[in-house]
């Protein structure tokens, strides 16, 4: 059995695989040595793990799982991957967005892939038919973009999401509510066009936490996957140690 864990800025999230079967997941603010025991005793036949951090301090609970003689990576910009990084500066690309890419490659092989990912901060990476990841683009997520206008103006409400289908604001509220979701939805759209004009195959997934909120709202198809990053660790892993 293998561990695979994802250190995220807002979320942390845990996956234990039999094979190629994701049996448990787990989902934490932050992933605590206590998980760590209780996994190990629920699962005592773990015997190799990933962690992937975006963090600076590493996690303490990494010497605990080498204590119990589980085999650790830790996830980096030199750990070898089963597609090509062509990423300049590969030291600063989040393990996320390369993770996801791994495993959107290996589930589609043969096709041109948009990766989106609805985290703390909105991603949006391409990876050719050829296996290789060619980048993509950073901007704020949902919740920083309400937090934004909250925070560096002197009037503006913070506001929270929600549902809501009108084009323009009537009130302020309803006024931040609408750039603030439409502003992402034609952002999203406008890659994805420009794209399929590149490439007129091209397939479209979604992962993060604010995926499942966006994903009816899109002009284009996509699919989701809110594990997307897990699995594509979990095959990081695999072929690093087998």
């Amino acid at each position: 059995m293998k561990l695979v864990i994802d250190i995220g800025n807002s979320v942390s999230k845990g996956a234990v695989f039999d094979r190629q079967s994701c049996i448990y997941t787990l989902t934490r603010n932050h992933v605590r040595a206590a998980d760590i025991h209780a996994l190990l005793r629920d699962y005592p036949d773990i015997v190799h793990a990933i962690i992937s951090t975006v963090r600076k301090e590493q996690p303490s609970f990494a010497g605990l799982l080498r204590d119990r003689g589980v085999s650790v990576l830790m996830l980096d910009h030199m750990t070898p991957l089963p597609i090509r990084n062509r990423y300049l500066t590969k030291e600063t690309l989040g393990y996320d967005r390369i993770a996801a890419a791994v495993e959107a490659s290996a589930r589609f092989p043969g096709q041109d892939i948009l990766i989106i990912d609805m985290g703390t901060a909105i991603t949006v990476d391409f990876i050719s038919s050829e296996k290789e990841f060619l980048g993509g683009n950073i901007s704020p997520g949902l919740l920083m973009r309400f937090r934004s206008l909250h925070e560096f103006t002197g009037r503006l409400p913070l506001v929270e999401p929600a549902d809501q289908d009108a084009l323009l604001g009537d009130d302020t509220e309803r006024a931040i509510r609408a750039g603030v979701q439409n502003g992402i939805i034609f952002e999203l759209d406008g890659y994805i066009n420009e794209q399929k004009k590149r490439y007129p195959r091209l397939r479209v997934l979604m992962t993060g936490g604010d995926a499942v909120f966006f994903d009816k709202k899109l002009k284009n198809s996509i699919f989701v996957d809110l594990n997307l990053n897990l699995f594509g660790l979990h095959r990081i892993l695999e072929y690093n140690v087998e």
